[in-house]
């Protein structure tokens, strides 16, 4: 590969500042895939510096909106740049429940179905030795999905956690059903655990903020922290032949029963893909 090119989403916020100086810092050309590009293009100076790598550009996507996510995606298919590393870190957590232009709950659409969409779009651009990092998060384990996830991201009452619990628990049946569709193409793709991370997104915007951050947030992950397993997976040689899998601390992670469920995994991906159909919108180049 020519040109080792990474795609980082959410590349302008805590863990994704991290990743990109690390990934550029490896000698990757990288593009920050940002929602606010006046706010990332600071950091990616800054970054350019650090790294000593002039090859960071910002580029806008708005996850929460499939056509700017295909829109994205087009641009580099009419490049031809192949890719080396997918990493798709966005993440939010927002409250309350919010509908997408395309009809999908908010939190779903930016940590579930922009990264399907992105990742399946990018693929002829993927060849042996590609790798696609996935950020996932420890609350995949009380995840649910059901026939309400892709609209409102459960049945019930909306909840943030549990919503966004659900979308995490997508993201990794997603991760490894991606895999075992890859199996011998050489292009791999994992799941990264950061831990709970000291960013503004576990905010609740309640009175206790304050005395949760005096009290807890000295004990959670800084980014740095939790960034380091999906630097790992994008950069190290011990992992160049792992695929499917979940890592937390830099260290596989055994996966309950529960979620290990391949016909879980098999109808949330068909699921999926009715959705975009029933959207008219395509995995190939528009």
């Amino acid at each position: 590969m020519d040109e080792k090119l990474a795609i980082v989403t959410g590349a302008d916020g805590g863990m994704g500042q991290v990743i990109t100086k690390a990934v550029a810092s490896a000698g990757f050309t990288v593009i920050m895939a940002c929602l606010n590009t006046a706010k990332a293009q600071p950091a990616c100076e800054r970054i350019r510096k650090e790294s000593g790598n002039e090859r960071i550009e910002v580029r806008g996507v708005n996850l929460a909106s499939m056509a700017s996510v295909k829109a994205f995606a087009d641009r580099l298919l009419d490049e031809k740049r192949p890719v080396g590393l997918l990493m798709n870190n966005a993440g939010i957590l927002t409250t309350p429940v919010r509908r997408t232009e395309d009809g999908a709950e908010t939190i779903v659409s930016v940590n579930y179905l922009a990264p399907f969409l992105l990742t399946r779009s990018l693929l002829p651009l993927m060849t042996a030795g590609s790798r696609i990092v996935n950020t996932v998060s420890c609350t995949y384990a009380i995840g649910k999905i059901d026939e309400a996830f892709f609209e409102k991201g459960r049945k019930g009452r909306f909840m943030r956690i549990p919503v966004y619990s659900n979308t995490k628990l997508a993201l990794l049946l997603f991760t490894r059903e991606l895999a075992e569709r890859l199996k011998g193409s050489g292009i791999t793709v994992n799941a990264s655990d950061p831990g709970i991370v000291s960013t503004n997104m576990i905010r609740m915007d309640m009175w206790f903020d304050r005395l949760t951050d005096i009290f807890y947030r000295p004990l959670i992950e800084t980014p740095e922290e939790g960034a380091a397993t999906a630097v790992f997976l994008a950069l190290s040689e011990e992992v160049a032949q792992k695929s499917g899998c979940c890592f937390a601390k830099s260290r596989e992670k055994k996966i309950t029963a529960r979620v290990v469920n391949e016909a879980s995994q098999s109808k949330l991906w068909k699921d999926t893909e009715a959705w975009f159909a029933a959207k008219n919108i395509n995995f190939g180049q528009s």
